[in-house]
């Protein structure tokens, strides 16, 4: 399984936190019990291929933090969506930004344009190109300013 796979494993699963209210250990545990994820293999070609052991501590590790960082998440998706307000964006699309800025921000290994790149991928795959388009401009505008904040301006 690539990381990419892994990031839209965890999309899911931030995803199905919106309907079920679970704790992020839950969402984890349950979706990606054996049984279960084997189930879904018919569904979906990403859990074609259970994840490895890096793979799983990064699903973990980002679903538990998009959970416990969620308000500040949504506080940066309203400040760059000039416009819209945050209910009128998809949960889904919701859920895509929300762990991209979180990857941006807090998890080190992930390149910002790998985050904009993969979330604008995920973005088309399931919610189509519009919702691609809007994905990459929110998070364009957010990378942008970060880097403004580097530069001191």
């Amino acid at each position: 399984m690539t990381r990419g796979n892994a990031r839209e494993l965890a999309v899911h699963l931030i995803y199905g936190r919106v309907f079920t209210g679970e704790e992020p250990e839950q969402v984890v545990s349950t979706r990606l019990d054996k049984e279960y994820y084997k189930k879904l293999g018919a569904e979906n070609e990403v859990y074609a291929e259970r994840p490895s052991r890096a793979q799983l501590q990064y699903i973990d590790s980002v679903v538990s933090g998009v959970a416990n960082r969620e308000e500040d998440l949504n506080a940066q998706i309203r400040r760059f969506s000039i416009g819209w307000d945050i209910s009128r964006i998809s949960r889904l699309a919701r859920c895509i930004l929300q762990l991209a800025i979180y990857e941006i921000l807090y998890v080190e290994d992930v390149p910002t344009g790998v985050a904009v790149s993969e979330a604008v991928r995920i973005a088309k795959k399931y919610d189509g190109d519009d919702t691609g388009s809007f994905v990459n401009g929110i998070l364009g505008s957010f990378a942008r300013s970060l880097n403004k904040q580097e530069a001191g301006q």
